[in-house]
């Protein structure tokens, strides 16, 4: 939130620390960690977990337009300053709750993902669970003092490594000292710590007249990373200067070495954390079993302007009708995975459209064979049906290997299929117009 209007020092709130080993988790100080408080806008460190949970899952992407509600146009400073029904990339308001702290981004990303913003509070209280902040209630995406809105110390620390170690791709977001937020550029509202502090590098701030003064911050010395939470500062000054000391007090006692024991990712029992539930229509009843024949060479016809064609050479005739069958089984609609030994054929034949503005495509890696491209292919379009779904997969030789692509895409198709990739911890990139 901003502190441009804010006095000098807050009334006096309850003050609360906690210090851990950011690799290990281990405890290095705490002062009461678990005392119910006020956390003000460390609340948008929730918000900004679910929104990278959303993406990841498919639910909404970092391009969606985002329509503004009178709702979130109407919330206090600070404030990026949206209009009622006003669109604006998710991308955009993710970086200005991270960075500024506004609350109408905030509300709008809430309502973006789960309808409401009561809806979405309950969801950040589901996560909140199963992440381990037993002592959190959340009820609203920004922060602003609301009866029962309260966390802790260990709480919020939890949740600031659950950040850094869940979704490290976004992690960069808290350490840029500015940002364009799609109508203007915003300045962080951590800056100060970022650029006193060596080595700090995030995490979030957070200010009401109930709260004081709070901040989640972490910082890297060579191997070892240090997590500080303060509630309850005085001012921006005095909490700044008490989390360097803890920060110190963490690398002092932080061992040089230690085996990284990164937490683990929320699990939600059988309740889909997602405001939204993804079921498969129809899936594949049985397992259509090809009859041997002659092994033989397969081509396609020759490329016209409106198709692309790839070819490939079956290692057997079993294989190729392994393919055969899948395709067939598959159709238009999503089916459950084969078996890995029926995942290992490299078999591919495949044609599409590339009218229509279809001309992005993601990379996933280079390899030493042909075979081993199409096997990591076949592989990956099982993984990830939903976005891949009708894409070419084409090995493309060259001088350092052989080329893993699926082509025939949107920009946007391509951008999100990396991303949800990437989030399955398979390496992608896009592959724009050539």
């Amino acid at each position: 939130m901003s502190l441009a209007t804010v006095p000098l020092s807050a009334i006096a709130a309850p003050y609360a620390a906690m210090v851990v080993d950011a690799r290990s988790g281990e405890v290095l100080h705490s002062r009461n960690a678990d005392t119910r408080l006020h956390p003000a806008s460390l609340t948008k460190m929730m918000t900004l977990y679910i929104a990278f949970e959303a993406v990841k899952n498919g639910e909404i992407s970092l391009d969606t337009k985002v329509r503004i509600s009178k709702n979130a146009a109407a919330e206090p400073p600070s404030k990026l300053g949206l209009r009622s029904g006003q669109r604006i990339a998710l991308r955009y308001l993710i970086r200005a709750a991270a960075v500024k702290s506004a609350n109408d981004a905030a509300t709008a990303i809430g309502e973006a993902i789960s309808g409401s913003e009561a809806k979405f509070a309950r969801r950040m209280n589901r996560t909140a669970r199963a992440l381990g902040m037993t002592n959190t209630t959340f009820k609203n995406a920004h922060g602003l003092t609301e009866s029962g809105h309260l966390s802790t110390a260990r709480d919020m620390t939890t949740l600031g490594r659950h950040l850094l170690y869940d979704y490290p791709q976004y992690y960069n977001l808290f350490s840029r000292r500015s940002t364009h937020a799609g109508v203007k550029t915003v300045n962080n509202t951590n800056r100060r710590l970022l650029n006193a502090y060596r080595g700090a590098d995030g995490i979030k701030t957070g200010y009401t007249r109930a709260a004081g003064f709070n901040l989640v911050a972490s910082a890297e010395r060579g191997r070892e990373r240090v997590i500080a939470t303060v509630f309850g500062g005085r001012s921006t000054a005095s909490r700044n200067a008490k989390v360097a000391e803890l920060l110190d007090l963490g690398f002092r006692r932080a061992p040089s070495r230690v085996a990284l024991r990164k937490p683990k990712l929320p699990t939600y029992g059988t309740s889909a954390p997602a405001g939204k539930t993804i079921r498969v229509a129809t899936a594949v009843k049985k397992s259509l079993r090809p009859q041997l024949r002659p092994k033989t060479l397969f081509r396609t016809e020759p490329e016209t302007p409106e198709t692309q064609d790839t070819v490939v050479a079956s290692a057997s005739s079993i294989e190729f009708d392994i393919q055969t069958a899948l395709i067939e089984a598959q159709g238009d609609k999503p089916a459950t995975a084969l078996p890995e030994e029926d995942i290992d054929t490299p078999q591919v034949v495949t044609r599409i459209s590339t009218s229509g503005g279809r001309h992005w495509g993601i990379n996933v890696g280079r390899y030493a064979s042909r075979y081993a491209a199409e096997k990591v292919l076949l592989k990956t379009a099982l993984t990830e049906m939903s976005t891949l779904d009708g894409t070419l997969r084409k090995v493309v030789k060259n001088s350092r290997g052989y080329e893993a692509n699926f082509v025939g895409m949107t920009r946007e198709t391509a951008d999100l299929a990396c991303r949800r990739l990437q989030a399955r911890q398979i390496a992608c990139f896009t592959i724009g117009p050539s």
